[in-house]
């Protein structure tokens, strides 16, 4: 199964803003236009 692919640059602002600023993962996803599950599961391979 293949998503949408999002640039490198937007995944690592997405993470920092979690890991490092602290914000939910569902505020993140909602700010961003995205899903909760695919900013917490890692693709498959």
């Amino acid at each position: 199964m293949s998503g949408k692919r999002y640039p490198e640059d937007f995944k690592i602002e997405a993470v920092r803003q979690v890991t490092d600023r602290g914000y939910k993962v569902s505020e993140v996803a909602s700010r961003l236009g995205v899903t909760v599950k695919s900013l917490g599961n890692p693709p498959e391979n």
